[in-house]
């Protein structure tokens, strides 16, 4: 079961801890609260984080060689209260040697229909979609 604590600290600034005492600075975007994501933004980076972890762990099972990952993601929202995501993309940028696209996108569905938990929740009700680009280094024809 997963738990957090978000504690009040001043102004409109929060800190969310998780049972491994890791923390995150949670704040609104305004002049008196410059430190700290948006609770909004924050979701953006908790899905594609979890995929992220997917990706790089399916990738590194099968011993690709995978040299860097960024996950890129945009979400819409409604214009008025309470602002719930409609649409959120995710872009995935995979830097390594020898990857197949086939393996890449293998490793993102996989992550999409039966790991990242985050994704499983949103997608009942966000339209989510993706892509990918895999971007090759070094001389893998030597």
């Amino acid at each position: 079961m997963g738990k957090a604590t978000v504690t009040w600290v001043q102004n409109k600034q929060f800190v969310g801890t998780d049972t491994s005492k890791h923390s995150v600075v949670i704040s609104s975007q305004d002049e008196e609260n410059d430190t700290g994501m948006k609770p909004s933004d924050l979701l953006l980076v908790s899905l594609a984080s979890c995929s992220a972890y997917d990706v790089v762990n399916i990738l590194t099972k099968k011993r690709k060689n995978l040299h860097h990952l960024q996950v890129n993601v945009e979400g819409e929202q409604q214009q008025d209260p309470p602002w719930v995501f409609t649409k959120i993309h995710l872009h995935y940028a995979v830097v390594g040697e020898g990857l197949s696209e086939r393996d890449v996108a293998k490793a993102i569905h996989l992550s999409h229909e039966k790991y990242c938990s985050v994704h499983a929740t949103l997608k009942a009700a966000v339209e989510l979609t993706h892509d990918y680009e895999v971007i090759q280094t070094g001389d893998s024809a030597s």
